[in-house]
This record gives structure tokens, C-alpha cells and sequence, in this order.
């Protein structure tokens, strides 16, 4: 059945993000060319498109992962709340306010439940210990499952667990703005409804979400606006109601002729 959408935000919003005409190489390779994409407060904004198409790139330069992943930022801007992080270190940029939940989970394994939500304040062990406390309270309402497992180790859990842990650690720092790359990636069907109703959640409770998704329906479904990928360049952006009526989009990436 398909999600009842909620109303479309008010244009009128702060723009969080801005990347402007950024391009990206990996050694001769032009992963992602010139591309201008934004993010307002209070949105959810979802990125879609092939896979090799640059979404997970857009994601790695916008958290400061570029590098590491051994790309190169040629040109463009990304200003977070009008000031620049283009050449931000990641873990400055978790200090302005900007979580990522990466592909693939990368919890630790051989911690407890407890231990990687932990983790996930570790910038913020010299506040009152009432906050850690109040944030794992958060995240224990939100997935009940975790307070369950809590002392439980995270590589015994399942596929869809992990994920509700990686998204509670990024929960940890109470980010403005929370980045998810592929957070359906290897779930059951059931799992995936679960986590994009979390996702609504934290969102309705005040985080800006980037999200970028293979499930491109279920990433419409719930999301305010999308930019449609497709190798290295963005060819479509609107609202997300309207992408799923969009003739090219319904028949190139959710099935339909």
C-alpha cells in the first residue's frame, strides 16, 4: 500500500545545505560533474538513481570522506549554514552538527549495543552525565528493540537491528543534519518499512535528513523533495510526489511501463 504523503513543506524554509557546481574525480575518472543540489530545514531529501550514477559520492564529499575513499573535490562549493565545509575533516564536521550513517552499517561488532551508542557521544563525554543518559533514553524510545539487546553484542544482532544502530549512534550527538547512505541496503521488506518510519520519525522530531537510496519508491514515498541521478550528473530534481508520477522516473527506476 502506498505511504499517505504529508504536506509539502514551506518553500519559505532556511536553506542547511548548498553544493554548487561540484565535481569530483577518482584518478581520470569523472564521478560527479558539476552538480547543484540543496537541502532546506525540516526536509527530507532523497537522492536516487543507477548505481556508479554519484550519489554515494555527493554524500562522501558533503561528510569529508572524499578522500579517504580516494576521490578528489575539483571544483564547487558545499556551505553548511552559509559557511563552507568543503575541506572539513569529518570529524569537524560531526562538531557543526552533521551525522552520516554509512553504507553497510559498520557497527562494532564486538561491542555491546550499549558500548557503539556510547561511541556514538564520544565528543560529548565532558558534558553532564545526565545528557548521556537523556540521549540513550531517546534512542531507546525510538528503537525499544536496542534498550532489549542493550548488553547484548552488535555482530550478534540482525541485519535490520544493526541498522537501527547505526542510525541511533548517529542519533547520539543530536545532529541538525542527518545523512543516511543506503539504509535499506540488504533488508528483509519488513525491516525496510520499519526503518523508513523511523526515519519519518526523526525527522518529524526536528533533524533535516540527506538520504541517499536504491529503493527508490520507498525513498519517495517518504520523502519532501529528490534529485534524480544518473552517471556523474543530476537530471531531474522536484518535489518527490511529483517525481513518483514522472513518466522517466516510474519507468527507469521503479519498475513501471
Amino acid at each position: 500500500m502506498e505511504k499517505v504523503k504529508r504536506k509539502t513543506k514551506d518553500k519559505k524554509q532556511n536553506v542547511i545545505l548548498s553544493v554548487k557546481n561540484l565535481s569530483v574525480k577518482y584518478g581520470q575518472v569523472l564521478a560527479l560533474d558539476d552538480i547543484s543540489l540543496q537541502v532546506k530545514e525540516g526536509e527530507i531529501v532523497t537522492l536516487i538513481g543507477p548505481n556508479g550514477a554519484g550519489k554515494s559520492t555527493a554524500l562522501n564529499s558533503i561528510s569529508g570522506l572524499i578522500n579517504r575513499k580516494g576521490g578528489e573535490i575539483k571544483n564547487g562549493i558545499i556551505d553548511y549554514h552559509g559557511q563552507s565545509i568543503r575541506d572539513k575533516l569529518p570529524h569537524d564536521l560531526v562538531e557543526k552538527g552533521i551525522s552520516l550513517v554509512p553504507e553497510g552499517r559498520r557497527v562494532f561488532t564486538s561491542m555491546t549495543v550499549l558500548e557503539n551508542l556510547e561511541m556514538g557521544f564520544y565528543t560529548q563525554f565532558s558534558v553532564a552525565g545526565s545528557q548521556l543518559l537523556n540521549r540513550l533514553d531517546r534512542v531507546f524510545n525510538l528503537f525499544p528493540v536496542l534498550k532489549e539487546r542493550r548488553k547484548q553484542k552488535a555482530g550478534t544482532l540482525s541485519g535490520g537491528e544493526q541498522q537501527m544502530l547505526a542510525v541511533g549512534r548517529a542519533l547520539m550527538l543530536e545532529p541538525d543534519l542527518l545523512l543516511l547512505d543506503e539504509p535499506s541496503l540488504g533488508l528483509s521488506p519488513n525491516y525496510v518499512e520499519d526503518v523508513f518510519e523511523k526515519i519519518e520519525e526523526i525527522n518529524k522530531d526536528g533533524t533535516t535528513i540527506l538520504l541517499v537510496e536504491q529503493n527508490a519508491r520507498m525513498s519517495l514515498e517518504y520523502a519532501d523533495r529528490g534529485y534524480v541521478f544518473k552517471i556523474g550528473e543530476i537530471f531531474m530534481e522536484g518535489y518527490a510526489k511529483k517525481l513518483l508520477k514522472n513518466d522517466k522516473v516510474r519507468k527507469s527506476f521503479l519498475g513501471e511501463f
